[in-house]
């Protein structure tokens, strides 16, 4: 006998009182010509010089005087002439991202001095701002400044009422050049309304997720799967000579494995966050720390394969533009310890017990009892006015 929180009230209609703007982005891949790529490239180099003379400046003046130094990039272009090859407005969004740097820091301490650029770095990239239609994307082409038409492989189509803003051009570690394009368009602004489904998931190192139903997400674990390949061509990429062509060779085909794992693993939980966020008004999780997990009980690569952090980011703006609402719990909430029949709290339950077995007679799986416990107290803290009723199952 199991007892589930279910939610039904009557869903109000939703209308459409205003409009607000936000943003979207749209990432398609691109094919530069041998000449584009090396105006990338230049640019690429530009934007760093840039970015790091005047965090370098801005350092020494602090230091000496005290006072913060007011830069632009046209300061650099008679020293060095080649920044008139490039892009300028690319430049000028370098000086942007150094004063957001600035920001971020001197609002919280915890996020860190900016660093320097370095051209080690393995993804490469710069901004460049939609002006006058210097930026124009038709007919399987996107029109950039300064390298002109550049062939692009456009999967998605765009709302012809959105308003360009900018564009992004970046290279991955894999050598292959990709373009983010900033959209603004005006959504409407829906009312409050009433949930009438909910749902809790638990964090599963097995699984991603397992709900109060005991249905799993089934992550495939691309990197595992991976992994023997992945370890094979890394072995031929440690006999190689740093910087002979053989090892740019094998180097590149690495990427090329790291890279197709991270689109896998996006695109899965893309289509999961998706789905929930279709078929639930209410969605409660824990508020979990990862990256101490990750350290704490050495699973690392288990944790990281996972993602949860990034499958908890995309459930968020899903349900947020869906006009619904994602909870979250406190992390010591005791959501595995306590029955979800009684509620009584098991001090002794270790994390090699996977069956939760209660004096009350409740028997049932590990995780699809917290979930429920989750379920509940999300309920409990969202403040939304439901009424609650018992399932048996």
């Amino acid at each position: 006998m199991l007892a589930v929180p279910q939610l039904r009230s009557s869903v109000s209609t939703l209308k459409h009182r205003e409009r607000v703007k936000v943003n979207t982005v749209y990432r398609f891949r691109i094919y530069p010509n041998k000449a584009q790529r090396e105006l990338f490239a230049k640019t690429f180099g530009c934007v760093r010089l840039v970015y790091n003379r005047m965090l370098a400046e801005k350092k020494a003046h602090y230091e000496k005087t005290g006072k913060n130094l007011s830069l632009t990039p046209a300061r650099y272009k008679s020293e060095f002439p080649w920044l008139k090859e490039v892009d300028s407005l690319a430049l000028c969004n370098a000086q942007l991202h150094l004063q957001t740097a600035y920001k971020n820091f001197f609002r919280d301490a915890s996020v860190g001095f900016p660093k320097f650029k370095s051209k080690k770095k393995s993804v490469k990239s710069y901004t460049t701002n939609y002006v006058n239609g210097n930026i124009v994307l038709q007919n399987g082409k996107l029109k950039l400044p300064k390298a002109g038409w550049v062939r692009i492989r456009q999967h998605r189509k765009i709302d012809e009422c959105y308003q360009l803003k900018g564009a992004t051009i970046s290279q991955e570690a894999d050598e292959r050049y990709y373009v983010a394009l900033l959209y603004s368009c005006e959504e409407p602004v829906h009312e409050t309304r009433k949930a009438e489904t909910a749902i809790g998931l638990d964090f599963s190192m097995k699984e991603l997720y397992v709900d109060f139903n005991g249905n799993h997400a089934a992550y495939p674990h691309f990197f595992q799967k991976a992994r023997q390949k992945l370890a094979r061509e890394q072995r031929r990429l440690s006999r190689c000579e740093q910087g002979s062509n053989r090892y740019k060779k094998q180097k590149k085909k690495v990427a090329r494995i790291h890279t197709r794992i991270a689109h896998q693993r996006k695109d899965f939980l893309h289509k999961e966050s998706k789905k929930i966020a279709n078929s639930y008004d209410i969605v409660c999780i824990e508020n979990l720390n990862m990256k101490e997990m990750s350290q704490d009980m050495h699973l690392g690569k288990s944790v990281h394969d996972n993602s949860w952090g990034m499958f908890t980011d995309f459930l968020t703006y899903k349900m947020e533009r869906a006009g619904k609402k994602l909870i979250r719990i406190d992390r010591w909430y005791p959501s595995s310890k306590t029955c979800s029949c009684c509620g009584k709290v098991k001090e002794d339950l270790q994390l090699s017990d996977r069956i939760y077995e209660c004096v009350c007679g409740n028997r049932m799986d590990r995780d699809e009892n917290a979930a429920i416990n989750i379920c509940r107290e999300g309920i409990r803290i969202s403040g939304m006015m439901l009424d609650i009723e018992k399932k048996i199952f």
